[in-house]
């Protein structure tokens, strides 16, 4: 029996893999976006487990997007940590709260970064 995961990871591996800097920071954005779909959906039906790995994955997304940050490069750098570590206090005071709408307010937020990102990669939206 064929393998029929292979194809679609294949594809996604060679997206990567061929992606400028700008498009993978959109990947990552959209990855994070949907790993807070996932947890809020997660949250909202008391799926304690399946909330906090989901969150989880979205928080080290915007870590490693912050950990890339060089602060050398000015002030676009330091408002980006900036706002990268608002997010993860907003995500760890929603853990604590089980308050699914502050995971839905930190994901709409990274949508529009997102998409301001997208803009200066020459993306489209998404």
């Amino acid at each position: 029996m064929a393998n029929l995961a292979a194809p679609p990871q294949a594809y996604r591996r060679a997206e990567v893999l061929a992606a400028t800097p700008g498009q993978l920071v959109v990947m990552l954005f959209d990855g994070a976006r949907r790993f807070l779909r996932q947890a809020a959906a997660a949250m909202e039906a008391g799926e304690v487990e399946r909330c906090h790995v989901t969150l989880r994955y979205a928080e080290m997304i915007i870590a490693h997007l912050d950990a890339t940050l060089d602060l050398q490069q000015g002030e676009l750098a330091a408002r980006l940590h900036d706002v990268y570590s608002f997010y993860l206090r907003h995500l760890n005071s929603a853990r604590m709260s089980q308050d699914a709408a502050m995971l839905h307010e930190v994901s709409e937020l990274l949508g529009e970064l997102r998409e301001a990102f997208a803009q200066a990669a020459g993306e489209t939206s998404g």
